[in-house]
């Protein structure tokens, strides 16, 4: 588990774009269950989350369509909310950081950390854009 004091700049960098929180499993569960879509980002102290997944998220958010709820959990840290998301991102193993939308409930798209590393923000941005005219 990782130091709240070197994480926090970490989580800010969500927060500060309107990312909620997530630190239980009980709140993972009652985020993704929500009607409407809901973007879910498994935040990490790794560099591709800071060169890459983190700026990818909040980009994403200035599409014209975009999800009704975006919310963030941080692997290394929140165990209990990590591994609640993850369970509900069955049958993707499990990566960080990594991304999913959901739609009512549903996994409906999934950006593993395979599909992050080495990969601009720009076009993670446009990969999720590209799910959220589809869903939402």
């Amino acid at each position: 588990m990782y130091p709240a004091e070197l994480v926090k700049p970490m989580r800010d960098d969500l927060a500060s774009a309107g990312f909620e929180e997530l630190y239980t499993a009980d709140a993972v569960t009652d985020a993704i269950n929500k009607e409407g879509t809901t973007l879910v980002v498994v935040n990490s102290v790794c560099g591709c989350a800071a060169a890459n997944a983190r700026p990818a998220a909040k980009m994403s958010l200035q599409n014209s369509k975009r999800p009704d709820h975006a919310v963030t959990v941080f692997a290394g840290v929140d165990k209990e909310a990590v591994d609640a998301a993850r369970n509900l991102m069955i049958p993707f193993p499990p990566s960080s950081p990594s991304m999913a939308l959901f739609k009512n409930g549903e996994l409906v798209h999934m950006i593993e950390r395979h599909h992050i590393e080495g990969r601009p923000a720009e076009m993670i941005a446009q990969n999720l854009a590209q799910a959220y005219d589809e869903f939402c």
